[in-house]
């Protein structure tokens, strides 16, 4: 870690809650305890894994899986429609017990986030000891577990949290970064995704210790600009903050039908349904968009969006639901059935209330 001044070093956590979702339904509903349960739609439409209980997950259930796929693999596998109120009643829950130890928190979704505790509240001055501490609460308060990395950095501290599931507590100190990161397969590395990942495999770079023989020339050549990124990460250095606020780039709300549907009164039913949803998140958050968008997807898979913005906020459902049909009669289906349909609003600029009065920022653990 020589190109890391100990003077900056931090001390960070990132928790990450034990398949959180399907934890919570085990938690609230007894009968689902040590059963292979599946959080998303029913596997008889088209229904997509949101997340499963371990027991489901030891069969190879995985997220974003199709519920289909998922009951082949794992035929006596309980599958039950996402309550998101209670996950996000948890998940606020969770951000309490945060709070009594730092403000410094960066909410990557509702079931992890990361901990600046290099000043921590209660003076505690061990990251170690105040993750044990929150894990503990966690458990006690909420009959929930969760996984906690403990570093120097953020990228370090993710990839820990991930090592010792579930319920797993992983500290990996300055002196032992570099070694860890050079026997990191590249795919475990932030921003490495499944084609970077073959790309890389290609150059025959399967390792952070190929990585690192690269010169940061040749790694932005080879990936751009992430290149750059890529050479400080491989070397155990990754300075970015943790954000205690991050503003909203965008509310939307969609649906996948379970068959296709033409362009008529059936489509126009759900887009007002969809719409309406939609226009509720931004009530909820209490930001209003100047720019709305319609996203649909066609049975085959083909994805159009056409999208219209104004000089002020949209205010009102009613312009709302009016702007969204005209957009979908607009739009030129080729003859084809859709699949999916959303709508979503973005270009919040100066985020206002409806009163437009005051700022309003929120967090994305609030989403």
């Amino acid at each position: 870690m020589k190109s890391e001044d100990p003077q900056l070093l931090r001390k960070i956590i990132h928790i990450d809650m034990d398949a959180f979702y399907a934890s919570v339904e085990q938690r609230d509903f007894p009968e689902y305890r040590g059963k292979a349960l599946v959080v998303g739609g029913p596997p008889e439409g088209r229904g997509v894994v949101a997340t499963a209980s371990y027991e489901a997950r030891k069969f190879g259930v995985k997220s974003a899986m199709t519920s289909r796929k998922a009951q082949q693999l794992c035929p006596h596998a309980i599958f039950v429609y996402p309550r998101f109120a209670a996950y996000k009643e948890a998940s606020q829950k969770i951000r309490e017990i945060f709070r009594r130890y730092t403000d410094l928190i960066e909410p990557l979704s509702l079931d992890e986030a990361y901990l600046d505790v290099t000043e921590d509240k209660l003076g505690i001055g061990s990251a170690i000891a105040i993750a044990q501490e929150i894990k503990q609460a966690i458990k006690d308060e909420l009959q929930l577990t969760a996984s906690a990395g403990v570093s120097i950095n953020k990228f370090i501290a993710k990839i820990a949290s991930d090592m010792n599931k579930p319920d797993g507590l992983t500290f990996i100190g300055p002196s032992k970064i570099e070694k860890f990161v050079e026997n990191l397969p590249v795919e475990k590395f932030f921003g490495v995704g499944k084609v970077t990942a073959e790309k890389m495999k290609r150059q025959g770079l399967h390792t952070g210790l190929d990585l690192k023989q690269l010169s940061e020339q040749r790694m932005i050549q080879l990936f751009g600009k992430t290149g750059k990124f890529f050479y400080h990460i491989v070397r155990g250095v990754d300075n970015r903050p943790v954000q205690a606020h991050q503003d909203i780039k965008s509310i939307s709300a969609e649906d996948t039908f379970s068959y296709d549907l033409d362009k008529g009164e059936e489509l126009n039913e759900w887009l007002d349904k969809i719409a309406r949803s939609a226009y509720k998140r931004l009530q909820n958050h209490q930001v209003f968009g100047r720019t709305l968008t319609l996203k649909i997807k066609f049975g085959d898979f083909k994805q159009i969006t056409r999208s219209t913005s104004f000089a002020t906020p949209i205010l009102e459902l009613e312009q709302v639901l009016e702007i969204a049909k005209s957009l979908l009669e607009q739009a030129d289906f080729d003859g084809k059935k859709v699949r999916l349909i959303g709508v979503g609003f973005s270009n919040f600029g100066e985020a206002r209330t409806k009163n437009n009065t005051t700022g309003y920022q929120t967090s994305l653990f609030d989403l």
